[in-house]
């Protein structure tokens, strides 16, 4: 198969910039939610209205109604988020000010001889929180077993209309084409790096395709937990000639979005009708949410397996007292909306790329499906696992971040070596 290098520059008209430019800034910040959102959030609980549920049905009319009320007990009477919240204070936080969106990030300084620069990127319906529990590793591999030359700088922005991002309320505003492009602007201009590693999954496997796309000097490579679907951003339109488990993979990619993907099609289609009850009901907002946790995680539907109370909540919590649960569904309209970057048959997105997929993550796409795309240089398939890796196998990804990029670095070592 003849293979040909794509790039494509991200767009920066008016229509994703809409304000005057402002120069770059950027301020420490500290999560602080006020304490009278907390007591409305109680008062909220305190007043569900529960609807009926049809007998012995478990999970499979979606989020069971039993599961539901015993979580939001533990968060009316247990939970306390202002424990998680100073958790999530120990890591270095800032907002900066690009072309006149806030971006928040936290950023933490890699302790090692020459830490190489890594953006994660978070998907939906998670958040920054994805990744709290694989910073330290990838930091500070040498407090937890590790080499000390394996260490990162890493980087974990919140996407606009995500966490304590801006919202953007103009069209376009939730493209992640403009995700890529800020978040470039981010890494680049903002926090100086020449050169830097990106990562993500769902959403963020998507922004980093793109950001991979349109900027391929500065990228030094890119780790999916996912390739992503037809038709979607940065992937081939179409599969000429496909392999056996190729067609199986597609087919069941249909499969998932008939039986799994009727929120995707209402985020795509109506965003803004779900919104008014997710924003509105705290219990409502973790329905939508918790169910997918347990249907895309490998806990054989017992989602306690692999994820605590705490973690689900303090995930839930972020878009409540953020309150972006209506912007983050906006970004599935808005990106159903526009003409993508698409590669052509026997074009590549040229810089080298490490996947690893998962068994229980929405979909199991083949290696050979991946080679028509991207330039593999690491390809794993996970013994455990699911959509949310870092968060419930956070070791597994560790590892083959560092075992992807092991090379790159030394290969970026040298070539810097050169230059000078």
């Amino acid at each position: 198969m003849s293979v040909g290098k794509a790039t494509y520059a991200l767009d920066s008209t008016p229509e994703y910039f809409p304000k005057k430019r402002k120069e770059m800034t950027i301020q420490p910040f500290t999560i602080d939610i006020p304490q009278s959102t907390l007591d409305d959030l109680q008062h909220r609980l305190a007043q569900t209205r529960w609807p009926d549920e049809a007998e012995g049905v478990g999970w499979a009319y979606g989020t069971n109604r039993g599961y539901l009320k015993e979580l939001v007990d533990y968060w009316q009477r247990s939970y306390d988020w202002r424990r998680e919240e100073a958790k999530l204070n120990q890591f270095a936080q800032y907002r900066a000010d690009i072309d006149g969106s806030r971006i928040h990030f936290i950023h933490v300084r890699g302790k090692g001889p020459n830490p190489t620069p890594l953006l994660l990127i978070h998907g939906w319906p998670d958040s920054f929180y994805r990744f709290h529990k694989v910073i330290p590793q990838l930091s500070d591999p040498a407090s937890f077993g590790g080499n000390p030359e394996d260490s990162f700088d890493v980087i974990v922005p919140s996407l606009p209309g995500f966490g304590f991002s801006d919202r953007p309320n103009f069209p376009g505003g939730m493209k992640s084409l403009r995700s890529a492009e800020l978040l470039s602007k981010l890494m680049h201009e903002v926090l100086g790096y020449q050169r830097y590693a990106v990562a993500g999954g769902d959403i963020g496997g998507r922004v980093t395709r793109l950001l991979a796309l349109a900027h391929p000097e500065q990228v030094l490579g890119i780790h999916l937990t996912d390739i992503g679907f037809p038709r979607e951003i940065a992937f081939p339109p179409e599969v000429p000639n496909p392999s056996p488990a190729e067609g199986r993979f597609l087919g069941s990619v249909g499969m998932w979005f008939f039986q799994e993907g009727a929120y995707a099609t209402l985020q795509t289609t109506k965003p803004q009708t779900i919104s008014y009850a997710l924003s509105d009901s705290p219990v409502g907002l973790a329905g939508w949410i918790v169910e997918k946790f347990r249907t895309w995680s490998d806990c054989d539907g017992e989602i306690e397996e692999s994820y605590t109370k705490d973690e689900l909540l303090t995930n839930i919590m972020i878009y409540w007292v953020t309150g972006t649960i209506s912007s983050s569904a906006r970004l599935y309209h808005e990106d159903g909306l526009q003409s993508p970057p698409q590669l052509s048959a026997g074009q590549y997105i040229e810089v080298p790329a490490g996947v690893a997929t998962f068994p229980k993550d929405l979909t199991y796409p083949p290696h050979e499906l991946g080679e028509r795309f991207l330039r593999i240089a690491r390809w794993t398939e996970m013994p455990r696992g699911g959509h949310f890796a870092a968060l419930e196998v956070p070791e597994l990804l560790v590892e083959d971040l560092r075992a992807f990029l092991r090379p790159l670095r030394g290969a970026e070592a040298k070539r810097e070596n050169r230059s000078e």
